[in-house]
């Protein structure tokens, strides 16, 4: 008979091995499943989405500072009615950054109009993008949690309050890669008036691997430095110099994240010094297509050559693009605190002519299909006066519109209470845009997921759904 202590024994090895093998076999599973998905050696190499995708990449006309949905895409006959009132008590509590208690309600001063076949009402500040409103769907019942630039902007683009997650163009690049290979999978084209109060981590990959992170260009007629090869250097002496540098680079590598993401970066160098010179020079543009985007006149000529630049880099295979409308101090973005018709007449001359052109842009192009364009900021203005002219943050309920990509235009969906102050009606949170952007490209928010600190993250915890009325 069988010793009892040397059964046990047997069997517990029996019990290890079989674990470990169904281990391994999870494991080689997860590598096919890679393998199918289009992985390889190169982190950015195009992969396969989870399903059929109705967008390929995207262009955020991200407004800094916070649009007020009250003067823009969001009419509130009410509010205008109640103006220099305190606000009624049935409309509830709301905390404001700058606002005191017992503020008094501000009209709006903008006249809004029907617009399209789908009669949506937009302010007169976007006479250019009203044309192009039976494209367009408009969210007005956006909203999120802190009423703060910084945190707001961080789960804006990250869906988190605090820095150091990665933001959702790093996660769709990680998702999808790169159908371009001399050129970057995301970029964020920042305004030329200085930073916003987030700063670089809101765009940032976080815990990703380096590679994903964003390439940072400038502005004006050349918005990447020293693109040309210098006097004298040919393209093939560049590329060995590339080359011996590469070499030396990977003999100290050692594994190090951020330094494989230093080596490509170089690499990556070299292909736009020697392909992308003639993507950024858009001079030879018609002049149909600069006049479109208002690229020479003021005050578009600036916000105009990036929305431009923005189509030319899709068009490429770029991923995802940023264009940031706002930055520097407070009222050089859309953050109206003291006098909201001079800031918003202002930003909205900026950047109405620039955004329509790029949907006209997109749409002749037969681009738009491809393309999913989201327009909007880190969360709206208050119905209160601040300042006795200008308006608050406000994170209750806002406006976001997307359009192309799959999106079905021309439709408002959502609401918010009659004076603007919270979203009633079919709320979504930022997390919901997130999840709707992943759904278009063809990407699951649940498989989409990254292991960082024992636990395995996504872009929109565990919250976010697909709006389905626009897709």
């Amino acid at each position: 008979m069988m010793h009892p202590h040397h059964s046990f024994a047997h069997s517990r090895r029996e019990f290890l091995t079989d674990a470990f093998g169904g281990f391994g076999e999870l494991a080689l599973t997860s590598l096919f499943a890679d393998a199918v998905r289009g992985a390889s050696d190169d982190p950015l190499a195009a992969k396969q989405p989870h399903f059929e995708p109705k967008a390929k990449s995207v262009i955020f006309l991200f407004m800094a500072g916070g649009p007020s949905h009250l003067d823009t895409f969001d009419p509130k006959p009410l509010l205008n009615k109640l103006n220099g009132q305190p606000r009624p008590s049935e409309f509830g509590e709301a905390k404001y950054q700058f606002v005191p208690k017992g503020a008094k309600l501000l009209g709006s001063a903008r006249t809004f109009a029907k617009h399209g076949k789908s009669g949506i009402e937009v302010s007169d500040l976007f006479p250019h993008t009203a044309k192009r409103i039976d494209d367009i769907a408009v969210v007005r019942s956006c909203y999120c949690d802190k009423v703060v630039h910084s945190a707001a902007q961080y789960e804006l683009f990250g869906g988190r309050v605090v820095p150091g997650f990665p933001s959702m163009a790093s996660w769709v690049v990680y998702g999808l890669g790169s159908e371009s290979r001399s050129l970057p999978g995301y970029v964020v084209m920042p305004d030329p008036h200085g930073a916003l109060e987030a700063g670089q981590p809101m765009y940032s990959n976080g815990f990703l691997p380096a590679v994903y992170q964003p390439t940072m260009l400038g502005s004006g007629p050349r918005p990447i430095r020293n693109l040309d090869l210098p006097p004298g250097v040919t393209p093939e002496e560049r590329r060995k110099t590339v080359d011996l540098i590469r070499g030396l680079n990977e003999a100290n590598a050692d594994g190090d994240d951020e330094f494989a993401a230093r080596i490509r970066s170089h690499d990556l160098a070299f292909k736009m010094q020697t392909e992308a010179p003639e993507l950024f020079d858009i001079t030879k543009e018609k002049k149909e297509t600069l006049e479109l985007y208002g690229v020479g006149t003021k005050p578009t000529d600036d916000y105009g050559r990036r929305c431009l630049l923005a189509r030319r880099l899709v068009e490429k295979g770029v991923r995802f693009v940023v264009v940031v409308a706002g930055g520097g101090p407070g009222n050089m973005q859309w953050d109206a605190h003291k006098d909201i018709e001079e800031n918003h007449k202002r930003m909205a001359g900026q950047t109405d002519k620039p955004v329509a052109g790029l949907l006209t842009d997109l749409k002749q192009r037969g681009l738009l299909d491809s393309t999913l364009v989201l327009w909007g900021g880190e969360f709206g203005r208050s119905p209160e006066a601040q300042d006795g002219a200008g308006r608050d943050h406000h994170n209750l309920g806002f406006t976001m519109w997307l359009a192309g990509g799959g999106i079905k235009g021309g439709q408002a969906i959502g609401a918010t209470d009659a004076i603007g102050l919270r979203a009633v009606e079919e709320p979504y949170h930022v997390r919901d845009i997130h999840t709707t952007i992943l759904h278009q490209l063809g990407l699951d928010q649940e498989k989409l997921t990254f292991p960082h600190l024992g636990r395995r993250e996504r872009l929109t915890l565990v919250e976010g759904k697909v709006i389905k009325k626009i897709v």
